[in-house]
């Protein structure tokens, strides 16, 4: 049972005593319905690329934007905060947040890297790290929900219980991870242009997409989050359906953080700090609700692409690093206000 979704011109034609659409009514509902397909974001994004390709054409040496080395490392790069983000955005969708996708993300790939050392099968090794990931979810779900915690404040608990176990079991220093080369390859190979990371969002995303289309699990997630009394009213299971959310946000953040490792050799356990603050940017970038009940997989894929393209562009241009922060935060303000506006609230 999909979640109702009342605005724009339908909402003002069921309107006791309403008269005939006026046309601010219909460019609201116009804007909202791109806003909610992800098809505005994707037209900014298509946009910008236009205009770094020109300046790259007339500036190559200032600007190397269509070097091979760069557009190989964006291939690489992307799929990582985009995983991540696509399980956010899952879980936002289902009316909750996950501030916790960082520490997961170090926690599930140190463990792979320390079972693999003491020789664990790798493929052995590889299965409990996801399911770590996947644990991890479930166990803010079952808080969350058992507990009635706002996800925010449950999250905002565990994030710094898995930081906090990762120096416990491992300490500061760099965790090795050097897969076999049939593993490293399926992980962090190449394929012409493309690497196995990219691929592997896409096929992320591809699944992720036919959840929230196709499947009734993936209806009740978005019934969940948009209106969860009215969907238990209806037989809609919605703490099961957050729940299976939760799981997907924890295998998103251990995939992500398995990639990572297999990309790089090695797992710092100061990193993911600004994982969650970016995953969520992409997802209200990319038209996810806060309030949940909205969002495509298409506008998540596009928000991350997005963040990336500005932290690409900074750094060819020589910007400061905190710049990105800056604009990460920037975006994410004026996507709230144009989600607020094209709702007729502005």
């Amino acid at each position: 049972m999909l979640a109702t979704i009342d605005t724009g011109a339908a909402a003002v034609a069921a309107a006791p005593g309403a008269g005939a659409i006026s046309p601010r009514d219909r460019t609201v509902d116009r804007a909202y319905r791109l806003r909610q397909s992800g098809a505005d974001i994707l037209l900014i994004f298509v946009v910008l690329q236009l205009g770094s390709v020109i300046y790259a054409l007339l500036e190559p040496d200032r600007f190397p934007y269509l070097t091979d080395a760069n557009i190989s490392l964006a291939l690489q790069a992307i799929p990582l905060l985009g995983i991540v983000a696509l399980g956010v955005g899952v879980l936002m969708i289902a009316g909750e947040f996950d501030l916790s996708v960082g520490a997961n993300f170090i926690f599930s790939s140190v463990m792979v890297g320390q079972l693999t050392e003491r020789g664990t099968p790798e493929v052995v090794a590889v299965l409990i790290g996801l399911g770590i990931g996947v644990g991890i979810g479930l166990l803010n779900g079952y808080l969350t929900l058992q507990f009635r915690i706002p996800s925010f404040v449950t999250t905002l608990g565990t994030m710094g219980i898995w930081s906090a176990a990762t120096l416990l079991f491992h300490g500061t220093a760099s965790q090795a991870y050097v897969p076999s080369d049939t593993l490293s390859n399926l992980l962090a190979g190449e394929l012409g242009i493309f690497s196995a990371q990219f691929l592997w969002l896409l096929a992320f995303a591809i699944a992720l997409w036919g959840f929230l289309q196709r499947h009734r699990l993936g209806n009740h997630v978005l019934a969940a989050g948009g209106n969860a009394l009215a969907a238990i009213s209806t037989g809609v299971p919605a703490k099961r359906a957050k729940l299976l959310a939760f799981a997907i946000a924890g295998f998103a953040a251990s995939l992500s953080g398995l990639l990572a490792a297999a990309r790089v050799g090695n797992i710092s356990p100061a990193g993911g700090t600004d994982l969650p603050l970016q995953a969520i940017a992409a997802c209200v970038i990319g038209g996810v609700a806060l309030a949940g009940g909205r969002g495509t997989v298409l506008g998540i894929f596009v928000g991350a692409s997005l963040i990336y393209w500005i932290q690409d562009v900074l750094l060819l241009l020589a910007a400061p690093a905190y710049y990105l922060t800056a604009f990460v935060g920037g975006l994410i303000i004026a996507a709230g206000i144009l989600y607020e506006r094209v709702r007729g609230r502005g």
